[in-house]
């Protein structure tokens, strides 16, 4: 993204926040990047930013081998602005002292602001802001101003007086802190001096300009998903290369009712995509058969779609790329940096492995983006709400929301009721404001009674969670009449089903999906 001439880097100190750091510099229209805290002065030259963020993080400066920077770092004339334990790193590097606080300062805390001082303009004198720390500044250098002080932290926020350097002690990145987006616009617009030229808009005329310069003349392979990720990349190289990409979507058998036909009416029909639809549901199940432990499964589909996926472009002349919808929390999460001190939270999921087997050229036009960024960049290319803004689906499909092996008939039963799940949720006007809503089939028999008949019939299970990012999640209490109306049609439509049960458990200590 340099032609956009705007970045802020965010040196990542391990801080649970630094993806949000860096959300919140992006509604500032600046584009903003995370990189590893060891990043050294001269590389910074080479990036030329527009300013840097250094981040909280969990060790404390004066423990042994804490994470330091580079003191040149102050030298070049970048604005800094350092947050938590970024802020006391500055103080520690330009010769103030750190010590461990004898009252430890978390939640919620009253900000006493003593100067505007570019930082606070059009800031309240007094705000509510979130703490998270245990050291404290107990003493700075001569040369630098007091900003903002809290019951319990005399120096709340500080700056530099003959240089572009703040540093502050709360953080002003998460919802609980009032003004935190003036902040950082003041941050971005009067410090930085930055103009705002990031909007998805010009990312995409970018983008469409790095995609043919990349490609050339060259064929691009997509596995097509249908999912939000695989979809907003499918549409915007399309509209980089048009006829140059080749959409390939496997019904693993696996999927949600009615996926193939949707996709297959959206992109190959309303698009004019060149889209191969495989259908290996029967080697999916086949390889399946009699397989009941979820990690087994998931291999197994891992596995047959790499060779699926292998076999379905073996005719394709010409190609030198593989387009995947990476997204950058899928960046920042996969990669271990050296230096680093976050730890991986897991491994890059791309296609299978593909890349390695298949000795493609990765394209991964959305790696710089954000979820909700990701979203209106398919709003801006055309793509329909119900796909822009679907909830997630697992990679593995309704294989991990139906428990022990699967079989067609079982699967099938799996769909309709989700189908009806989904259905009334959207019709609540409740879809979009959920995270997911899902039905699972436990094959279990329970007695019931059907029109003074006995019954002996599966039980399905209904899910519905709200999160931010899908790490930890909690339930969402449905409004009983429409969980009433969900089980009753299930029951009444869907052969096979006598018994429907809702899930009232949150993320810890249960998992989102079930398997």
């Amino acid at each position: 993204m340099s032609e956009l001439n705007e970045t802020i880097l965010v040196l990542d100190f391990g801080s649970q926040y630094s993806q949000l750091i860096a959300r919140r510099i992006r509604e500032c229209n600046v584009f903003s990047k995370v990189v590893p805290y060891s990043i050294t002065a001269d590389e910074l030259r080479r990036e030329k930013p527009q300013g840097i963020i250094l981040s909280g993080g969990p060790a404390s400066v004066y423990q042994e081998k804490a994470p330091q920077i580079d003191p040149e770092l102050f030298e070049l004339g970048i604005p800094v602005l350092g947050i938590c334990y970024g802020m006391q790193l500055i103080i520690q590097t330009l010769g103030g002292r750190v010590i461990s606080g004898q009252s430890r300062e978390y939640g919620r805390a009253s900000l006493q602001i003593l100067s505007s001082e570019g930082l606070f303009d059009d800031v309240p004198h007094q705000i509510n802001v979130w703490m998270s720390h245990g050291d404290k500044v107990s003493q700075i250098p001569e040369n630098i101003k007091t900003l903002a002080t809290t019951k319990n932290t005399e120096f709340a926020a500080i700056k530099i007086l003959d240089r572009p350097i703040y540093g502050i002690q709360f953080h002003p990145e998460v919802v609980h802190c009032e003004s935190g987006k003036q902040i950082f616009q003041n941050f971005c617009r009067q410090i930085c001096q930055t103009q705002g030229l990031w909007t998805m808009k010009s990312f995409i005329e970018t983008s469409v300009e790095n995609i043919r310069r990349t490609v050339g003349s060259s064929e691009v392979i997509l596995g097509l998903s249908g999912g939000v990720d695989s979809s907003v990349a499918a549409a915007l190289i399309h509209k980089a290369i048009g006829s140059q990409l080749n959409c390939i979507f496997v019904d693993n058998g696996l999927l949600r009712k009615d996926e193939a036909q949707s996709v297959q009416k959206l992109f190959g029909d309303s698009f004019q995509m060149k889209l191969t639809t495989v259908d290996a549901s029967q080697r999916f199940l086949e390889k399946l058969q009699g397989i009941e432990e979820p990690e087994a499964k998931r291999k197994i589909i891992g596995k047959e779609f790499v060779d699926v996926f292998n076999d379905a472009t073996a005719n394709i002349k010409n190609a030198e790329f593989l387009a995947q919808g990476t997204t950058y929390p899928d960046v920042i999460e996969s990669i271990s940096i050296n230096g680093n001190p976050s730890a991986v939270i897991k491994s890059h999921h791309n296609v299978g492995g593909l890349p390695q087997k298949m000795k493609f050229k990765l394209l991964e036009p959305l790696a710089s983006l954000f979820k909700d960024e990701v979203r209106e960049v398919g709003r801006c290319l055309g793509l329909p709400d119900y796909v822009v803004n679907r909830q997630p689906f697992p990679g593995p499909g309704l294989a991990v929301r139906h428990l022990g092996a699967v079989k067609k008939e079982t699967l099938d039963i799996l769909r309709d009721a989700d189908a009806i799940m989904v259905e009334e949720i959207k019709k609540a006007n409740l879809y979009y404001k959920i995270w997911q809503t899902f039905a699972i089939f436990v094959p279990m028999r329970t007695v019931g009674v059907m029109g003074d008949l006995r019954t002996y019939e599966y039980i399905i299970a209904l899910r519905a969670v709200d999160s931010q990012d899908g790490m930890t999640a909690d339930w969402v209490d449905l409004p009983h009449s429409l969980v009433q109306k969900i089980s009753s049609r299930i029951i009444n439509e869907v052969r096979g089903v006598n018994r429907v049960v809702y899930d009232v458990t949150s993320k810890p200590p249960g998992t989102i999906e079930w398997e």
